[in-house]
């Protein structure tokens, strides 16, 4: 199989999984077990960071190519097309996201009378249970799509979390084409692609998260209606959605430049 191929696939699955976590929320909501959702949200997380690990030595094997290619303008569409499978992979998690909250719903009901991660799993599998599984397939109704409002939502938040979505789906793959840029110097590169997530991580702590939080703990308490929190997730998955459609592929070249001049920065430390 071609890299690059694989690469998007993994990037896929690793954005469908992520918008599949967001629905946990309302899951959460419903079965009023929110310690519980948040916790299958780590769980679910365990496939994205083992796309990640997976990923990596592609990642930097195309890197290490193009510069002994001496080829590496190549690896700017390679990482466009990158970035919008993040896109596709997030539209695939929307579509499925009543699926994955009535899915969610039910494990967090099974977990409440097994306690029992593993068990649950294997449980998932038996015919019986797997068929049932199919049987909540659903999609989107045009219904619940148009009774979605903004009323009472700080759009703000919405707003930087586009931002965030952006940032660290490029992040990265930025500081991979920096080191490409200056292939002496491409492990110092691709370091500093903290310096991009950073700010999405600083936003995300403390603008974000503390948001999401607060209004599905309003929720719970009964002080905001349960359609509040199916708002804010589909905000959300919108957010991801135009956020690695357009907001990540415009950042990734200046990101790009950013993290490169912070790597001639470093380098001009060690009087090179």
């Amino acid at each position: 199989m071609n890299p690059i191929i694989f690469v998007c696939i993994l990037t896929g699955i690793i954005h469908f999984t992520e918008t599949a976590a967001t629905s946990l929320r309302l899951a959460g909501v419903r079965t009023k077990q929110i310690a519980t959702s948040l916790s299958f949200v780590n769980a679910t997380l365990l496939i994205t960071r083992t796309s990640n690990m997976l990923q990596a030595p592609f990642l930097g094997g195309m890197v290490d190519h193009a510069i002994l290619s001496g080829n590496t303008d190549s690896l700017v569409g390679s990482f466009r097309l990158v970035i919008f499978s993040a896109f596709i992979g997030n539209c695939f998690g929307a579509i499925f996201t009543p699926f994955f909250v009535a899915i969610f719903t039910k494990a967090i009901e099974r977990f409440e009378r097994g306690g029992s991660v593993p068990r649950l799993i294997a449980a998932a599998f038996l015919p019986r249970n797997a068929r049932g599984i199919f049987r909540r397939l659903r999609l989107p109704s045009r219904e619940s799509l148009m009774n979605l409002s903004f009323k009472g939502m700080p759009q703000t938040f919405l707003w930087i979390n586009l931002v965030v979505v952006s940032i660290y789906t490029i992040g990265v793959l930025s500081s991979l084409y920096a080191g490409a840029l200056v292939p002496e110097f491409r492990i110092t590169a691709s370091q500093l692609s903290a310096i991009v997530n950073g700010i999405a991580t600083i936003l995300l702590v403390t603008l974000v998260d503390p948001t999401c939080a607060f209004i599905t703990d309003q929720a719970i308490r009964g002080r905001r209606k349960e359609s509040d929190v199916r708002a804010m997730v589909f905000y959300i998955i919108i957010g991801r959605i135009v956020g690695t459609l357009i907001l990540a592929q415009f950042l990734f070249l200046p990101s790009a430049e950013y993290i490169r001049s912070a790597t001639l920065l470093v380098k001009s430390m060690f009087g090179q």
